[in-house]
């Protein structure tokens, strides 16, 4: 599949942004978040921006930005609607938190049950946004349980490193934050790495032969290509990454996106006091990077079942 740069841009930041918020919503409904004003500004500031500019990416992709709200009346069958609506109801305990913190100085019962409301429909968001990918029986790489879980592991993980790193800049030092973070570098580590094993070792779930219907009469070769030119199948679902730069980028995706944070964060609970507030924040600098280059390699390694009628043999 085409690796478009607003959908991973979108991916990305919208999952740190509501990973961020999750982690912040529970926290607040344990007691567990300093109620520090500009901690407040920050962290919402963060997760609200991602979220925000998270989805404003995802529209460029669209062939007509300005219709995209028509997508929020098919929530009962598609996935896409049910991310809009979701994305959309998230940002209504978002705000009343925030409201609460940074102009009140304190929760209550009321605020602890909106972080509540708000840690669930953040995870649920991101739900949502994998589904879309999941539910898409055509691309056997997505159509697999993983998928979810690569997006909430992602999501959760990315948001601990930002937490963990706002946290520690506003004089806190190792937390529970802390040793989540680590936790889910490690969670996603493992998850990424079942993910590209299940991918590379699944059989072929359709050939030209059984996408033609001729399976009965032995190996199928096309006459002649269904078209002379490109066209937008093959720009969008043809998409192919050479063998030996898509190991290369795997590899920096694990030691960017997983070991490096992984490392710096568990660097971070062994000297909190020296430099555990610098080692934050190139956790969450690395992260940043490996994801995206996981989230390119997520789309360019995808191939639609459509492309058996432009000469792939197998999928």
């Amino acid at each position: 599949m085409n690796p478009a740069l607003s959908v991973i841009i979108f991916t990305t930041a919208s999952g740190a942004g509501y990973g961020l918020l999750a982690l912040t919503g529970l926290l607040v409904w344990n007691g567990m978040m300093p109620m520090d004003r500009s901690l407040g500004v920050v962290v919402f500031g963060l997760g609200l921006g991602l979220v925000t500019m998270g989805l404003l990416s995802s529209t460029y992709h669209l062939g007509h930005p300005e219709r995209a709200w028509r997508a929020f009346s098919q929530w009962r069958s598609s996935w896409l609607s049910r991310e809009g609506v979701a994305a959309v109801v998230t940002y209504v305990p978002a705000c009343v938190l925030a409201w609460f913190w940074i102009f009140d100085g304190e929760m209550g019962d009321v605020g602890a049950w909106y972080g509540l409301a708000l840690s669930i429909l953040s995870l649920l968001t991101v739900f949502c946004t994998a589904m879309i990918y999941r539910s898409l029986t055509t691309v056997p790489e997505w159509d697999n349980p993983l998928t979810v879980s690569c997006y909430l592991t992602f999501g959760i993980m990315t948001g601990a490193l930002l937490l963990n790193a706002v946290l520690f800049l506003f004089g806190g030092s190792a937390s529970m934050i802390t040793v989540f973070a680590s936790v889910f570098c490690a969670a996603g580590l493992l998850v990424k790495l079942s993910y590209w094993y299940l991918i590379d070792r699944q059989k072929p779930r359709s050939s030209i032969e059984t996408a033609t219907g001729l399976s009965g009469l032995g190996s199928v070769r096309p006459f002649e290509s269904p078209h002379s030119a490109d066209n937008y199948l093959m720009k969008e679902m043809g998409f192919t990454v050479a063998r030996k730069h898509s190991v290369k980028l795997r590899r920096i995706s694990l030691v960017f996106g997983f070991l490096s944070p992984l490392v710096l964060s568990l660097l971070g609970l062994w000297n909190p006091a020296g430099i555990g507030a610098i080692a934050a924040v190139f956790a969450v600098f690395t992260a940043a990077g490996g994801i995206l280059v996981e989230r390119w390699l997520f789309f360019a390694e995808a191939k639609h079942v459509v492309t058996l009628y432009y000469g792939e043999r197998k999928h």
